[in-house]
């Protein structure tokens, strides 16, 4: 079963009005990344506003998602002794059969399959596996037919949750995001087809598809005649289906090796009906009567199977290009969870930001609607590209929320132009020691610039890198001659970009402007914000008082590398200089200690994303160069 985005928040609501203190908790699996992350943060926020209880579990992989099914979800199942529940599924799931994974698919006759658990499945990987949406009823496991029958039906249609559906049945429920009514039609047709096919072996047979549309017409409006001509196979199987039915039984004589045909013995009333017809012959010739219409001839069993089998190879090979259009991404599961808070009415600026960083963690890691990669350039620059139009109206729709809720403090009177942001340099303080607001920014597709030197941070972009080749002596040298043109000397861009000349960081933006383009780095800035356009591109900046200043995108590459090293790795020494600690060789044959590590891992990026207290991460992403560097100069990738 699948909910429509315009009923996002209809589960939600039935839980609050339903939960109590003697029931059971939420389980919420959780991937490891980013974007799942911050969507774990809204939940529980609202969990906790709303005095719900709940336990987060972190999931590293199938094999961790199948554990986790044995030990947490098959013991809430009623059959086991547990009172059902709900399970959240944020990020992992979408792809399989998650019914088969958490052990919800193992019933007896007559019994619940799931047990009375119900499944929240919240995903952003494509392609969905088919039976997560259009089945994933308890009723259509059991296949029992009763007096609330009807009503249940009418709850669901062709997989789609409507508003009168009553939840705690148990079962799997996907959120949708608009491309499962959109673009999932054909789909769903040829699934739900499929369901209600009986089963027929196939042994390959070759059918002729000459006639296919004729057998499908055929079938489809009940064994009407088409008008099409049929094939010599089929007029062959006509044929000797007619010669059975005509030719007459045979038997031997006693004592005899031919055979005689046995005739079927005439009635009386036949005999005197053809003596009358023989008195009538010398009669003058009258019309004869109208005979009645003959029925239709029904088709052979062999004919059957073969219409059937048609159709099955019909529906089967449109579900085939489906799931062969290879892996990509949607609309990122953080946005999605705020469109829920919004719903409810809970929106603030920490939800806002958590969703803000999960759609840039997706961007900066590439994943968009056509895979993975590097998104296209396009004049608007910054984040602009993402995602083609879709991710552009997420983005502006995250853009009005930030105006919505922080508007302009009537109190400055300094102005915007007066802090720079107009003239197109990046904000790097808050404008006082209590400002937590959100505020727009020309963010450049650099890296960590706030924390490392403009050469740094141009030097490790990973927009940079795959349009100029940094890692090789000519793509430095490329590099060296676009901050000459610039006017920025190597002194000075090596410098804290912080310490840099206020001059050299107004002009920035306008050079980056005029010679990015020579060396194809078209879209590197986003343009001066126009009335037609408007902020296009801009990106996100929020500030903690004097503590920290914080784009959107370096919050998703710290997570990022919490989540794949962890904050203990990180040291520094006595000049301030980071460092990272040797890890220990250990024995871990069956894995235990690894996923205890990821483990460990999920819960400081969990913390860091709640307390804003994030570690130094410029090492992280500069220590991999060199070895990069290596492998790619001696052919070894």
């Amino acid at each position: 079963m699948y909910l429509p985005r315009t009923l996002i928040s209809h589960l939600y609501q039935h839980l609050l009005r339903t939960h109590h203190s003697q029931s059971p908790p939420v389980l919420i699996l959780v991937a490891l990344e980013p974007d799942a992350l911050c969507a774990c943060r809204i939940l529980t926020s609202l969990l906790k506003r709303d005095y719900i209880s709940h336990k987060i579990q972190p999931v590293a992989g199938y094999n961790d998602l199948a554990t986790a099914g044995e030990q947490l979800v098959q013991p809430m199942k009623r059959q086991l002794g547990g009172s059902g529940g709900v399970v959240v599924c944020l990020g992992v799931g979408g792809m399989v059969d998650i019914s088969t994974v958490l052990g919800l698919d193992n019933i007896r006759r007559g019994e619940d399959p799931s047990g009375g658990v119900q499944v929240w499945l919240i995903d952003a990987r494509r392609p969905w596996n088919l039976g997560n949406i259009f089945a994933g009823r308890p009723e259509d496991a059991l296949q029992v037919i009763d007096g609330n029958a009807r009503s249940r039906a009418l709850e669901v249609v062709d997989g789609q949750i409507q508003r009168s559906y009553r939840s705690g049945q148990g079962g799997v429920i996907v959120y949708d995001d608009g491309d499962i009514d959109e673009e999932l039609a054909g789909e769903r047709e040829a699934y739900i087809a499929l369901l209600k096919m009986p089963d027929v072996e196939d042994d390959g047979e070759v059918l002729d598809d000459s006639d296919g549309a004729s057998e499908v017409a055929d079938s489809v409006n009940g064994g009407e005649h088409s008008r099409k001509r049929k094939s010599w196979s089929d007029r062959e199987d006509d044929d000797e289906d007619e010669e059975e039915n005509r030719r007459p039984r045979q038997r031997r004589r006693s004592g005899s090796s031919s055979t005689v045909t046995s005739s079927p013995t005439r009635s009386p009333h036949r005999r005197r009906r053809n003596s009358a017809s023989s008195s009538e012959s010398s009669s003058p010739t009258r019309p004869p009567p109208s005979s009645p219409p003959l029925a239709p001839q029904q088709a052979s069993p062999r004919k059957l199977r073969r219409r059937l089998l048609r159709l099955r190879r019909k529906h089967e090979a449109v579900l085939h290009k489906y799931y062969s259009l290879g892996s990509t991404y949607s609309e990122p599961i953080s946005s999605i969870l705020y469109s829920l808070a919004e719903a409810l009415g809970r929106e603030d600026n920490d939800q806002l930001w958590h969703a803000i960083v999960g759609v840039s963690s997706l961007e900066l890691y590439g994943r968009s609607l056509t895979g993975v990669g590097i998104s296209t350039s396009l004049d608007a620059g910054g984040s602009a590209g993402w995602g083609g139009q879709r991710g552009e109206r997420i983005r502006q729709v995250l853009r009005d929320e930030v105006r919505r809720l922080n508007p302009p403090d009537p109190s400055d009177t300094r102005g915007e132009n007066a802090r720079g942001e107009a003239s197109g340099v990046i904000p790097t303080t808050a404008r006082s020691p209590t400002d937590t607001s959100i505020r727009l920014s020309p963010e450049p597709r650099f890296l960590l610039i706030r924390h490392w030197s403009l050469y740094d941070s141009m030097l490790h972009s990973p927009y940079l890198a795959a349009r100029l080749h940094i890692w090789s002596d000519v793509g430095r040298k490329r590099l060296h001659k676009l901050l000459a043109k610039m006017g920025v000397s190597l002194s000075q861009c090596k410098q804290n970009y912080t310490h840099m000349d206020m001059d050299l960081k107004r002009g920035l933006r306008q050079s980056l402007l005029t010679y990015a383009p020579m060396y194809g780095l078209d879209g590197l800035v986003p343009p001066p914000a126009s009335q037609g356009r408007g902020k296009e591109g801009w990106g996100f900046v929020r500030s903690w008082g004097w503590k920290a200043t914080l784009s959107a995108v370096d919050v998703g590459v710290i997570l990022g590398a919490i989540l794949e090293v962890g904050k203990n790795r990180i040291h520094t020494d006595p000049t301030g200089k980071a460092y990272g600690k040797q890890r220990e060789i250990l024995e871990d044959e069956d894995g235990s200690l690894e996923n205890q590590a990821w483990v460990e891992r999920f819960w400081e990026a969990y913390d860091a994303l709640g307390k804003y207290d994030y570690p130094l991460s410029p090492f992280l992403q500069s220590s991999p160069i060199p070895s990069g560097k290596t492998c790619i100069m001696s052919t070894d990738l």
